[in-house]
């Protein structure tokens, strides 16, 4: 019983930013579970080397390059896979870009791309591809927010914006489509190690030094940690868990944190 909980056999997942870090950890994570992998990227030739790499690791997956922020091209990949693959049971909106600028300098061009990434693209997703959901009376769809959904830093106010809005709009599309078998939940990733932050994790830089003495855990994240929180909310074992954000952060939000030496 306890493994069939977590049995994502027979299932259709749709990550959106799939062809690297957090996006194709999750998807590996959820292929390994039994779900068919639907990778999404805008980079047509990225998309189809991922696709073939997870082929090769005997994981069943299909590639639809689109852009998440366009909705012409939303509707048309969702009705696409709908039509040649099947049901979409499980939207994973992970795609996401951040501008780390301050608010006084930030130009109103790079705040809407941030917002349309991280913000208006899960609405689009969510929206085309919660209609067949509906239909069906079932789906289960995972925004990725972030600490910022939660707090604030410098620098980064459109993004924080944005993951805010995230965890609002998980909650009320939770409270819409709750009646539909629909369950809409969130992952609020901490610190996690990526190839776009490797020079902030060197030793001695003083982020580096203040992310890990933040986290309870003591250290950074990996996309890895991310997999276990991903497929619970994926799987009939969170039937009855709806609109909620579960943070995977070594207990970052929850810790006022603690001095650091030099």
């Amino acid at each position: 019983m306890g493994k069939q909980l977590f049995d994502l056999t027979h299932q259709n997942a749709l990550i959106t930013g799939s062809t690297q870090g957090i996006g194709l950890a999750i998807a590996k994570g959820l292929g390994h579970a039994g779900a068919k992998l639907l990778i999404n990227g805008r980079n047509e030739r990225n998309v189809h080397e991922v696709v073939t790499a997870l082929q090769a690791e005997g994981l069943a997956a299909a590639g639809y390059p689109f852009d998440v922020t366009d909705e012409q091209q939303v509707r048309k990949a969702v009705a696409d896979i709908e039509s040649s693959i099947g049901a979409i049971h499980i939207l994973v909106n992970n795609a996401g870009i951040i501008k780390r600028v301050p608010t006084e300098d930030l130009e109103e061009p790079d705040w809407n791309a941030v917002i349309q990434t991280n913000l208006t693209a899960p609405f689009l997703l969510s929206k085309h591809v919660g209609k067949f959901m509906i239909n069906r009376k079932q789906g289960k769809i995972i925004n990725i927010c972030s600490l910022m959904s939660e707090l604030g830093r410098d620098t980064v106010s459109a993004y924080a914006a944005a993951k805010g809005g995230l965890k609002m709009l998980t909650r009320n599309l939770a409270t819409e489509w709750a009646p539909y078998n629909i369950q809409v939940n969130g992952i609020g990733p901490g610190y996690i190690a990526t190839p776009i932050n490797t020079a902030y994790r060197v030793p001695s830089n003083p982020l580096n030094r203040y992310i890990v003495s933040r986290t309870p855990a003591g250290r950074w994240g990996t996309p890895e940690d991310l997999v276990g929180a991903a497929i619970f909310l994926a799987s009939a074992a969170s039937d009855f868990v709806n609109g909620q954000l579960i943070y995977v952060d070594g207990g970052l939000v929850t810790s006022f944190g603690k001095p650091f030496e030099d």
